[in-house]
């Protein structure tokens, strides 16, 4: 009984080691990638006046800086 549970052991751990070896394929294909990027997935329900918000915000706090929209504190950019 014990050298079954040995040869158990052993069999199971060399199957887990050899399915790491396995090749790793992507579920998405290049072709069904424009899938991924369907408006509807966006975080934002409104794109254009997100974007707005994001630009007035960065133009009032420019002295902040690393938001990436260069432009002064006047909100004219």
């Amino acid at each position: 009984m014990k050298r079954l549970t040995k040869l158990a052991l052993l069999l199971s751990t060399a199957a887990i080691f050899t399915n790491g070896c396995s090749s790793i394929e992507p579920w998405v294909k290049p072709y069904e990638r424009e899938r991924l990027a369907d408006p509807i997935m966006s975080l934002e329900s409104h794109p254009v006046s997100t974007r707005y918000i994001n630009h007035v915000y960065e133009s009032r706090e420019a002295a902040r800086g690393a938001e990436g929209s260069a432009g002064g504190g006047c909100g004219c950019n």
